[in-house]
């Protein structure tokens, strides 16, 4: 599978390790940086991953920044990108499962490297169930009905 991932700053480390960790599962992966500890916007690496998605450069994303917080919005900004901010396996599970979240988002500060591990497998692991699901998942990508 053909995975793109960035953070900022604060996340860079985490990328590194996630990175190699996927290469290592036989994936390819999409850096899209950042490469240092110098202080970037994270808003343009949740725009990067979901760029990377919506022209099909790759096929899940990986965003990454101190809290996992403010890339998410950042990324969810494109209507191709559905980010689901996990912390635990069973999160990045349902993410799949009912949200057919093709990215998650996860905070540096706040996860510890094998968790995060966890919560990707989990993620890439885990079939869209479709069915009930598929309807909320459209909406997702249309603008609300009005009253």
């Amino acid at each position: 599978m053909r995975i793109a991932i960035a953070s900022d700053h604060a996340a860079v480390s985490l990328k590194t390790v996630l990175a190699d960790w996927l290469r290592s599962e036989g994936h390819e992966v999409l850096d899209l940086g950042t490469d240092g500890t110098t202080s970037v916007d994270y808003p343009d690496f949740g725009h990067a991953v979901a760029e990377a998605l919506a022209d099909g450069r790759a096929e899940r994303g990986v965003a990454l920044c101190g809290s996992g917080i403010g890339i998410s919005i950042a990324a969810n900004r494109n209507p191709a990108c559905r980010c689901a901010l996990v912390s635990e396996p069973l999160s990045a599970t349902l993410a799949r499962q009912h949200n057919d979240a093709n990215a998650i988002a996860m905070g540096a500060r706040v996860i510890g490297e094998e968790m995060a591990k966890a919560c990707l497998h989990a993620f890439l692991s885990t079939p869209f169930e479709g069915g009930r699901h598929q309807r909320r998942v459209d909406m997702l990508s249309t603008a609300p009905a009005q009253n």
